[in-house]
């Protein structure tokens, strides 16, 4: 007897979008289970981590921050998923891209105007870009996955990140802090816009949602992104290059990491060793949890922000431990790759041994 899995017919719209909202309810009902089983009020804690920062108005702005970077990065992260490139690297470009506009920042520290914050976000988009490049090198020229490059780079940048804040670019009036000087006013966008409480960064997500949107599904490109994805042989027949989507997707997913590690320099106002938060793994989730397509991305972004408010809530009400959040989002990613398989796949089991089926052939 053995299990073998079998190829269901292509699952439905509603089916693939049902499943990510039956993830997070099945999560939401093991939490319970875990945080009883741990000793704590198992659906007070869930509701502090899911329903409070939804409820409560005053939460609204965090979750509008910790979503605006999950948004942006993940934007650029379901582009080449669609095509079968996996961008695991996305903290470190994000990294660089904040590396980026720290230079600008560094250099410009006495200056002041309207073209500053402009190349800040300039000169963090291509260096996000060029180190999502090599990547693409790696793959397209020797073959090598971007899973494991894009992955091994980011160890790269935390290193360039320690020794640029604990060397050059050191404040020298942080009081031996291993940190950068802080922002000055023109290197600064806004906390909120008009006074809404609404941080710049997710005005930023909702417009690269629209134009993501518009370029999956009404450009060449993005027909060529899909194609490649699902039937390689045939878009490359159809003559679209898979080196050219290859090398196209990974640097706009490096450009859109680096943005977002601009925007949140600017909202953190300087360069510490804390600045590496995990966005970039956490974008993952969001693209998966949103099926790559942008208008589940930017849900997605919003859930996953929650769980990061929510964490904060249950650890201060239900004294659950500060690695709640993290460890929701791992069960979420496990809950949606299972779900992805059971819709696409159905399990047989076979009594028919291999060596029996050749001896009766």
């Amino acid at each position: 007897m053995r299990l073998r899995l079998e190829k269901r017919l292509e699952p439905s719209r509603a089916m693939l979008v049902l499943t990510p909202v039956l993830s997070v309810i099945a999560i939401m009902l093991l939490g319970i289970i875990i945080f009883d089983g741990l000793g704590y009020d198992g659906p007070q804690a869930v509701w502090e981590l899911f329903f409070t920062p939804v409820l409560d108005v005053y939460k609204w702005r965090d979750v509008a921050s910790k979503a605006a970077p999950l948004i942006i990065i993940a934007l650029g992260l379901s582009l080449g998923n669609q095509a079968k490139i996996w961008n695991i690297g996305a903290e470190g470009q994000y990294i660089l891209g904040a590396i980026g506009a720290a230079g600008v920042a560094f250099v410009t520290q006495s200056m002041t105007g309207f073209w500053i914050i402009p190349l800040m976000i300039l000169v963090g988009m291509v260096l996000g870009a060029i180190y999502a490049a090599v990547p693409a090198v790696l793959r397209t020229r020797y073959g090598v996955s971007e899973v494991l490059s894009s992955l091994m780079f980011v160890y790269v940048s935390l290193q360039l990140l320690s020794y640029l804040i604990t060397g050059p670019w050191k404040d020298p009036d942080g009081h031996n802090f291993p940190q950068t000087a802080q922002l000055t006013d023109a290197q600064l966008l806004p906390h909120e816009l008009w006074d809404s409480g609404i941080p710049p960064g997710l005005l930023v997500a909702l417009i690269g949602a629209v134009i993501f949107y518009i370029i999956v599904s009404r450009t060449v490109f993005g027909f060529s992104v899909r194609a490649i994805g699902e039937a390689p042989h045939a878009a490359r027949y159809g003559g679209f290059s898979s080196n050219g989507i290859v090398w196209a997707t990974l640097m706009i997913s490096g450009a859109m990491a680096g943005l977002a590690g601009v925007l949140e320099l600017m909202q953190l106002t300087r360069l510490n060793l804390g600045y590496p938060s995990g966005y970039g793994f956490t974008a993952i989730i969001v693209s998966l949890l949103g099926r790559s397509h942008p208008v589940g991305v930017f849900i997605a972004g919003i859930v996953l922000a929650i769980t990061y408010v929510g964490g904060q809530v249950a650890q201060t009400f239900v004294h659950v431990p500060n690695a709640t959040a993290g460890l929701f989002q791992a069960l979420l990613l496990f809950a949606i790759l299972a779900s992805d398989l059971l819709v696409r796949y159905r399990i047989r089991i076979s009594t028919t041994s291999p060596s029996t089926k050749g001896a009766h052939s």
